[in-house]
């Protein structure tokens, strides 16, 4: 076998890791609106991020061994930021469909290069200040699909704009994770950051679970909640960081943000397949709105460029 066809091989290999990321996230919320009506939701993240970081240092404790002080400390900090960002996710969810809640958290891809600008004084391009605006549109057709015909997102449920308010905080929250990984993790161990991030949440999570939320009435009338969490630990969040990572090293940045990117896609199609949500006008033209906003901002529409690189080549 050529050194070509390997590294073709690899490619094909790294993005279906990619793809399989991309389901399970989407898949994510739907099992997380499942578990929520056993557990409350921080008990769920404390499972969540307890055992997988459990599992991660048992699998890379050679590099956990070599991390230092500072190394721990970042991780630490980042993994604030992470437990905020998915305690407000996931609250959110237990309000809002499980599509709706995906589409509108994903909203950090738009939000990134806004917040980022604050610290590294680095502008956001024509790319993300067009992104912007055809996300407010596509958040605003979101929201306006959860109300009746001819009134406000104003007239909406108290629920559901608690749902949709959680939602996009979340989608804050997760652009300032993804800013303080720039920023705090710089030429770190991505597996050690990571390990050290997920402890720190799975901390976090117990704190307020154990002070702030009543987990007294927990029964397991069957073993599918226990099995919910079981799944968002090991696959949606340990089995996910391991595909992530080995994909995107074998995958060029433009091809990974589109794959990855389907990640919303996915967290509104499983729950309508399986009967959970539904979809209106609005919420299909907002979905989509949603979507190009993600790629643009995330890929800089690069990928026509190498087309038009292709044809004059």
């Amino acid at each position: 076998m050529t050194d070509k066809k390997k590294t073709h091989d690899k490619s094909k290999l790294a993005k279906l890791g990619l793809l399989i990321t991309a389901i399970l996230w989407g898949s994510s919320l739907t099992v997380v609106k499942g578990a929520a009506d056993t557990f409350n939701p921080n008990f769920i993240l404390m499972c969540r991020f307890g055992l997988s970081a459990i599992i991660l240092a048992i699998i890379f404790n050679k590099k956990l061994k070599k991390a230092t002080k500072e190394d721990k400390k970042a991780g630490f900090i980042v993994g604030i930021f992470l437990f905020m960002a998915y305690s407000s996710q996931t609250l959110g969810v237990t309000y809002a469909d499980p599509g709706r809640s995906a589409f509108l958290s994903a909203s950090y891809c738009v939000i990134v290069p806004f917040l980022s600008w604050a610290v590294t004084k680095k502008r956001p391009d024509k790319y993300n200040i067009g992104a912007a605006i055809i996300a407010v549109i596509g958040i605003y057709l979101i929201s306006k699909s959860g109300v009746d015909k001819g009134t406000s997102i104003l007239d909406a449920s108290p629920e559901m704009k608690m749902g949709d308010g959680l939602a996009l905080l979340s989608g804050f929250l997760f652009a300032a994770h993804i800013v303080a990984v720039n920023y705090f993790t710089k030429g770190k161990d991505p597996i050690q950051m990571t390990i050290y991030q997920f402890t720190s949440a799975a901390i976090l999570s117990a704190i307020v679970t154990l002070l702030f939320e009543d987990n007294s009435h927990i029964t397991l009338a069957s073993s599918r909640p226990v099995l919910e969490l079981l799944y968002l630990a090991i696959f949606c969040t340990t089995v996910a960081l391991l595909l992530q990572n080995i994909g995107q090293k074998y995958t060029d940045d433009s091809s990974a943000a589109i794959i990855l990117g389907f990640e919303s896609v996915f967290g509104i199609l499983i729950p309508v397949l399986l009967g959970i949500e539904s979809l209106t006008t609005y919420s299909v033209i907002g979905f989509i709105l949603m979507f190009a906003a993600i790629m643009i901002s995330e890929t800089k529409l690069s990928f026509l460029h190498k087309d038009k690189a292709k044809k004059t080549a």
